[in-house]
């Protein structure tokens, strides 16, 4: 009875473990997916000599790459805030990330918080490289 005792409570901690883990991949698996999209664009720019964007809108809490009409939620328990150029408002909290032909980007920052969780990607307005940071 004991034994049955320790095992039914061995696996309800994990059980809360594994649920609480759910938001952290959540929250990791948006940050990833952006990053998915931002390095897309960069490299659609480079190959077809065009600029190409990605558009964050904070109202519905989505973005979209310029070429493509899929539009990609962010899950609305996520905090996405975006830092770009003046250039890159589009009106009332909607801005881009644009990339050009030759790799480099109008650059910024877009973050993404949960709690005391945050992720940041930064994109290099030279290079347009982009980095995925846990902070």
């Amino acid at each position: 009875m004991v034994v049955l005792f320790i095992m039914v409570l061995g696996f309800s901690i994990i059980g809360i473990n594994l649920s609480s883990g759910n938001n952290a991949t959540e929250h990791q698996r948006a940050a990833r997916d952006i990053v998915s999209a931002l390095r897309y664009a960069r490299g659609m720019a480079l190959m077809s000599h065009r600029e190409t964007a990605v558009t964050f809108n904070l109202n519905e809490n989505s973005y979209t790459v310029n070429n493509r009409d899929k539009v990609f939620v962010i899950p609305k328990t996520i905090k996405v805030t975006v830092v770009t150029t003046q250039s890159q408002l589009l009106g009332q909290n909607q801005g881009s990330i644009r990339f050009f032909a030759d790799g480099s980007s109008t650059g910024g920052r877009v973050s993404l918080k949960r709690g005391e969780n945050q992720w940041q990607i930064d994109i290099n307005w030279l290079t347009g490289q982009i980095e995925l940071k846990n902070n």
